[in-house]
This record gives structure tokens, C-alpha cells and sequence, in this order.
């Protein structure tokens, strides 16, 4: 085999064992979003929005943790919301959750890297939207919003439009799981879990590769120089200010950016590095141009401005406390490195889990699903289309 072929070969051997330690809590962390999006309602969340206060800024926070972790689908429902007379701030705050606070993210992250760092990203995710809000309140004059908004009100197409508009949610009477346990919530579910997987497997897949070539390619040492692992100090100013700026030119969104969290990880990026770089999912390059096109250019370069620095604030801080708490591990084993197949518990894990995705594709299927997927990335009326 060439040198050539026995690199492709390794980068996907790498990219493959990570598909394959991940898939389980994929699929159930889907499945766990799905069932949550179908019994919350998206209607009223402009209602509950009206203002940055600290009340609207926890509801968006909760409404965010409660919605898609699909990063061009929580940008395209932010903006929606804000045309339809949200807070720009709350709307914000709304959309950094939806890719921080979200079940799926946690299930990943615990199992790819350690239980810290989940712990970290959902109080980091927290202190992250309040020092945002902060500096959002202090540039966002009247002026500015009204800049923002008679550019959203343009209309121009980002990605995952139509999906920002559907409402496929079972509201009534009842408790949460009174509803989740009917025939109506159960399509919900199913419809929710296909259209959460058809806007983010381009992300995961790209993410996989990327970590599978990094992990594959690029030599530890490498690595360790550029984070200053050798400087107990240094790498941990600058790990937070790399983290985010990695991010950016990787492209990758979402859930997708775990596995090469794991591999910078493992490579030598400090604790608050990782955090920051997987806080930076709304920052890539493709995200910003969106922001350009949805509020203009100068709210887009605040947006990229504000959200760098309240990532890295949230990062520095999170690895002062728990450095101080003695809760940043030791030891750096995030779990990308078997490249074959056993008979263990990821196997059956991933065969049991499996089955759940096929009964819930199935049910997809079968209620007219496809037909809302073909209107997933089209633009649609200012009326959201109701899950029926």
C-alpha cells in the first residue's frame, strides 16, 4: 500500500471508530431532543420573549436547551422570532442555548471526552449567554436594532428556512408525558429525530473526517507546541483564545465539532480551550455570513466580536473554578482510538439503538414525513406550517 493510501486509510480508520463510539448516544440523544421539541411549542416563544430582562433571557435560555441543536437551523429560528417581535438580546440568547444547553451535546461529550467537560459546557454555556447579554445590552442602541431588524425583515434565504417556520409540536392539556406518550406525539417524535439528523449529518461527517485527518496526520508534538503544553501557565491563557479561532476555519457545527474537541484535546489544548471551542459553533465561517445576509455586515462583525469574547470569558473562568475545584482531568484518553470492532457494550449499544432509529424512521415514513422534509430548506410564509 503507498504512503498515500495508508494515510486515507488511517484518517478514515480514525474517522470510522469515532462514528462508531458515537452512534449510540446519537441516536438516543436525538431521540431525547425529539420527544422534547414535540410537547414545547414553538408559538408563543416570541410572546415569551418581549424584552432583554432576566426573566426573557432564562426563557430563551430554556426554550433554547428545548429546540434543535442544528446550528443554521437555531440561527434561522432566532431570526425568525426576532421578525415576529422577540428581543434581538433574548433572541440571541435563545440560539447560543440551542447549541450549548441542548440533551444531545451532553451525551456526546460525556462519552467522547468525560463527564467535566459536560458539567463545564452547560454552566459555561450559562455564564457565556450572561456575558453576552451584558455586552449586548451596552452596543445594541435602538439605532442598531432597528438596523437589525429592517434587515431581517428582508427576508434573505439563509439554510434550514422551512424548518424554522414548522411547528410540528403537540400542545393541549396534560402533563409533559401525558403528551409524549400518545400516537400524535410518538409522529411528532419520529418527524422531529429524521429532520434533527438530515440538517446536521453533513456537520457530523465533516467533523468526523476532519478529527480522523488530525488524529491520523498530525503528530502529537505538533500539537503540544502549538497549545504551550509545556507551559503550565501559557496554555492556559492562550487555549481559550485559540479554541474559538480553530473553530472558525473548521467549519463545523454543532454536535459535529466533538470529535475534534476530543482529538485537540487529546493533542494538548487546555481545559478552557476545549470549552471555547466548542462554544464557537456560531461563529464558523459559514454562520457569519449568514449573520451578514440576516442583519447586515456591521451587526455581524459585533455578533462575531461579542460572541469571541463572552466564549473565552466563560472559558477563562470555568478553568480558574475548576482548576480551584480540582475537576480538570488529568489524564488525556478522550476515546478516539479504536479503529475495529469488538464485541462490547458501544456494539450492542449501537445494535439496540439502532433498532429505535429504524421503528422511528419508519414512522417517518409512514405520516407523510418526506414530504415535510423536501420543505425543510425551502423558504416559507411568515405563517408556520402546523403539524396536523
Amino acid at each position: 500500500m503507498s504512503s498515500v493510501a495508508h494515510a486515507l486509510f488511517s484518517a478514515l480508520s480514525m474517522a470510522f471508530a469515532m462514528a462508531w463510539e458515537i452512534l449510540w448516544p446519537l441516536i438516543l440523544g436525538f431521540a431525547l431532543s425529539g420527544v422534547v421539541q414535540a410537547v414545547v411549542t414553538k408559538g408563543e416563544m416570541s410572546r415569551l420573549l418581549p424584552n432583554s430582562s432576566p426573566r426573557s433571557i432564562v426563557i430563551a435560555s430554556a426554550l433554547g436547551a428545548a429546540s434543535s441543536s442544528c446550528s443554521y437551523a437555531a440561527v434561522a429560528l432566532a431570526r425568525s422570532i426576532f421578525r415576529k417581535g422577540a428581543d434581538f438580546i433574548a433572541a440571541m440568547a435563545f440560539q447560543f442555548a440551542s447549541t450549548n444547553l441542548v440533551i444531545e451535546l451532553g451525551i456526546i461529550v460525556v462519552v467522547l471526552i468525560g463527564w467535566q467537560f459536560v458539567a463545564a459546557e452547560f454552566a459555561g454555556g450559562l455564564i457565556m449567554i450572561a456575558l453576552m447579554t451584558v455586552m449586548l445590552r451596552a452596543v445594541m442602541t435602538r439605532q442598531r436594532i432597528s438596523e437589525a431588524k429592517r434587515q431581517a425583515d428582508l427576508g434573505l434565504v439563509g439554510r434550514m428556512e422551512g424548518h424554522a417556520a414548522m411547528d410540528m409540536s403537540v400542545g393541549g392539556d396534560g402533563s409533559l408525558l401525558a403528551r409524549s406518550l400518545t400516537p400524535k406525539s410518538f409522529t411528532a417524535i419520529s418527524h422531529f429525530f429524521v429532520m434533527d439528523w438530515a440538517m446536521i449529518w453533513i456537520d457530523i461527517a465533516l467533523g468526523l473526517l476532519i478529527a480522523g485527518a488530525l488524529a491520523a496526520w498530525v503528530p502529537k508534538e505538533f500539537w503540544q507546541a502549538f497549545f504551550l503544553s509545556s507551559d503550565p501557565v501559557g496554555s492556559k491563557i492562550v487555549g481559550p483564545l485559540i479554541g474559538p479561532v480553530v473553530a472558525i476555519v473548521s467549519f463545523v457545527c454543532s454536535v459535529g465539532n466533538v470529535p475534534l474537541a476530543a482529538v485537540l484535546w487529546n493533542g494538548g489544548i487546555s481545559f478552557g480551550g476545549v470549552i471555547a471551542f466548542l462554544f464557537a459553533d456560531l461563529i464558523v465561517l459559514p454562520i457569519l455570513d449568514i449573520y451578514r445576509r440576516y442583519y447586515g455586515l456591521r451587526i455581524a462583525l459585533l455578533l462575531l466580536g461579542i460572541s469571541y469574547a463572552a466564549m473565552a470569558g466563560a472559558a477563562y473562568i470555568l478553568e480558574l473554578v475548576f482548576g480551584f475545584a480540582g475537576l480538570v482531568p488529568q489524564q488525556r484518553s478522550a476515546q478516539i482510538v479504536e479503529a475495529h470492532l469488538t464485541w462490547n457494550y458501544t456494539t450492542w449499544l449501537n445494535i439496540a439503538f439502532l433498532g429505535l432509529a429504524a421503528l422511528l424512521v419508519w414512522r417517518f415514513l409512514k405520516t407523510g414525513g418526506p414530504q415535510m422534509l423536501r420543505m425543510m430548506n425551502q423558504p416559507t410564509p411568515a405563517e408556520a406550517h402546523q403539524h396536523s
